[in-house]
């Protein structure tokens, strides 16, 4: 995660900044506090859904690429996504965001 930050204390904020702006974010699965993966899932309903997972980058700046595609997927696919994820790192964080307006801006860039 970030310089600093533990990934259970960046997924804590996370959902904080979603509360404060009345966006819907579960945490749906907690993996290992300091230093777990996070999957971002970005529901955007009639829109689609988004999983992000977390990019390296070469400056240690937040990054992220699209794990399900380019385009959005149904959530059968992203759940499906996730769940192979899963199987490969135990340790990995599952934040979901259920934003059918648009408004959460991620920390970081997609790559």
């Amino acid at each position: 995660m970030v310089m600093g930050l533990t990934t259970g204390l960046w997924v804590s904020a996370q959902v904080r900044i979603c509360d404060r702006a009345f966006i819907p974010a579960t945490v749906v699965r907690r993996g290992d506090p300091d230093a777990g993966t996070v999957l971002l899932k970005l529901n955007r309903f009639e829109d689609g859904v988004t999983v992000y997972t977390q990019a390296s980058t070469m400056t240690d700046t937040p990054a992220w690429s699209r794990g399900t595609g380019p385009k959005p997927v149904s959530e059968a696919e992203a759940d499906a996504y996730i769940a192979r994820q899963v199987k490969v790192d135990p340790d990995v964080w599952v934040l979901e965001i259920e934003d059918r307006r648009g408004q959460y801006q991620m920390d970081g860039k997609i790559v």
